[in-house]
């Protein structure tokens, strides 16, 4: 069985930083498009960033400047590197293969149906 692990989220101060992992298992990430979304509190979901099969990264505009997504082939996971946090960023964050890259990256407000798989998520709180 597909899983997706996320991990590293907490509270954390604006001008903050955290940085979040993805494991997979039964998945290989390599050759891939994966993606970052998250849901704040009472909203659906919002693209974050993606990392295309070849290793292109994408970000929203919300984000770009402040977050880096990463994947590690040899360990089979993937990584958000947020700096700058806002409260604005606060919600759950997950790991999920979209099913089609582009179609994410323009849509407005994804849902679960366009992804393959998706994590179980990890919560990110900015907050003084």
């Amino acid at each position: 069985e597909v899983q997706l692990v996320e991990s590293g989220g907490g509270l954390v101060q604006p001008g903050g930083s955290l940085r979040l992992s993805c494991a997979a298992s039964e998945f290989t990430m390599r050759r891939r498009d994966m993606s970052w979304v998250r849901q704040a509190p009472g909203k659906g979901f919002e693209y974050v960033s993606a990392i295309d099969n070849d290793g292109r990264p994408y970000y929203a505009d919300s984000v770009k400047g402040r977050f880096t997504i990463s994947r590690d082939n040899n360990l089979n996971t993937l990584s958000l590197q947020m700096n700058s946090l806002r409260t604005e960023d606060t919600g759950v964050y997950y790991c999920a293969e979209p099913k089609v890259l582009f179609r994410l990256i323009l849509s407005s407000q994804p849902v679960r149906a366009d992804f393959n798989y998706m994590g179980q998520g990890t919560q990110v709180t900015v907050s003084s």
